[in-house]
C-alpha cells in the first residue's frame, strides 16, 4: 500500500523570485497570490532558499519604534544603497522535495527540518512547484466512503486468510472502527497498522476477535 505523493498536493505553478528581487515587490507577490512564502531560484530556476513572511517580518521589527521597550533585531544585509532583496533575507540552502515523494516522508522532513513548505524539483533539479503542511493536511479531507472503501479493498481482500464479509468497517471523519473476526490473532495488528497508513485515517479503534486459537507460550 502507497500513501499520495507530494505531486497529488502540491501547488504549481509555483511563484518564484530572484535574487535580486526587492523587499516591496516580494511582500506584494505575498499578496496577491495569498501565499506565505516563495522559493528564490537562479537563472536557471534552481532553488537557492526561501523568502517567507517571517524573514519579512524582520525588517518590520527592526524599524525604530520609540514606543516599545523591546531591543530591535539585526537587520538582514542589505544591498548598495540600503537596498534590501531576497538574497538578502532568503533562509538558505532550501529543503527541497521530489514529487514522487509520498506525504508521510513530506510531513516528516518539514518536521524534522523545521520548515513549513518545501519547493519541489523536477528531475533537472528546478523548482516546479511548492507543497505547505496545508497542502500535506489535505490527505485528510478524504471522504469516509473513500476511505472505507480502500480499507476493504485495499487492506482487508489482500491480507491472506482476512475475509472482508467477516471484517465490519465503520468509518465516521476519519475514525476508523474494526469489529468481526480474523482466522488468527496473529493477524489483528497486521490489520491495525494496515489501517493506519490508509490516507485520511484519523484513528482506529480494535473490536476485532479471532477465530483461531493463540500461541501456547511454553517457559
Amino acid at each position: 500500500m502507497r500513501h499520495a505523493n507530494v505531486e497529488s498536493v502540491m501547488t504549481s505553478p509555483v511563484v518564484r523570485v530572484a535574487p535580486e528581487t526587492g523587499f516591496r515587490e516580494i511582500v506584494a507577490l505575498l499578496a496577491e497570490y495569498d501565499i506565505t512564502g516563495v522559493p528564490v531560484v537562479d537563472a536557471d530556476g534552481r532553488p537557492l532558499g526561501i523568502v517567507s513572511e517571517a524573514d519579512l517580518l524582520l525588517t518590520l521589527a527592526a524599524q525604530e519604534d520609540q514606543g516599545s521597550l523591546l531591543p530591535a533585531p539585526d537587520l538582514a544585509r542589505t544591498g548598495p544603497g540600503g537596498a534590501v532583496t531576497a538574497a538578502d533575507l532568503m533562509t538558505g540552502p532550501a529543503v527541497c522535495t521530489t514529487p514522487g515523494t509520498s506525504v508521510v516522508a513530506a510531513a516528516r522532513q518539514m518536521s524534522r527540518h523545521g520548515v513549513k513548505r518545501l519547493p519541489v524539483l523536477d528531475e533537472e533539479g528546478r523548482v516546479f512547484g511548492m507543497v505547505s503542511r496545508g497542502d500535506l493536511l489535505r490527505v485528510f479531507l478524504r471522504g469516509d466512503g473513500v476511505i472505507r472503501r480502500e480499507i476493504v479493498e485495499e487492506v482487508l481482500g489482500r491480507v491472506e486468510g482476512v475475509s472482508p464479509a467477516e471484517v465490519g468497517v465503520e468509518v465516521d471523519q476519519g475514525r476508523v472502527v474494526l469489529s468481526g473476526s480474523v482466522p488468527e490473532p496473529h493477524l489483528i495488528p497486521i490489520v491495525l497498522n494496515l489501517c493506519r497508513s490508509v490516507d485520511g485515517v484519523v484513528s482506529v479503534t480494535d473490536r476485532l476477535g479471532s477465530t483461531g486459537a493463540a500461541p501456547v507460550q511454553v517457559g
